[in-house]
């Protein structure tokens, strides 16, 4: 799923009224793009996972460490780093779906894997690095 994916269109297709929280992730993305795909290759070349992920949020979020802390940056996000075998442990993703989430993880080189915690909810979203 795309980030553009999330984003409430109406009907005719015309952006909603009220800015969806998302357009200030989207802008937040692009701004920590370098610092997430850093922390990412770390996670991968030191062996703690092939799968890592970051959880983007506004809320406390008890998940992961935080690498990018909105009131520390002025930035209206937090993002933390978490890996794959985490979201299993806790049992975001079931063990019997970890090889279909495997297979639908985009790579790791060209795309930031989000976990979005959102009031409504929370969902998985693959960003591009700028």
């Amino acid at each position: 799923m795309e980030l553009q994916d999330l984003i409430n269109h109406s009907e005719d297709g015309q952006a909603p009224k009220k800015d969806s929280p998302l357009k200030s992730l989207e802008r937040d993305l692009k701004f920590y793009s370098d610092s997430i795909k850093e922390v990412s290759v770390e996670i991968m070349a030191e062996g703690l996972s092939a799968y890592p992920i970051f959880v983007a949020h506004q809320h406390e979020v008890k998940l992961g460490e935080i690498i990018l802390d909105r009131a520390e940056l002025n930035t209206s996000w937090t993002v933390q780093a978490s890996m794959l075998e985490e979201f299993v442990e806790k049992g975001i993703v079931l063990p019997e779906k970890k090889d279909r989430f495997i297979k639908y993880y985009k790579d790791p080189d060209q795309f930031m894997c989000l976990f979005v915690v959102v009031e409504e909810g929370a969902n998985f979203v693959f960003f591009p690095y700028q």
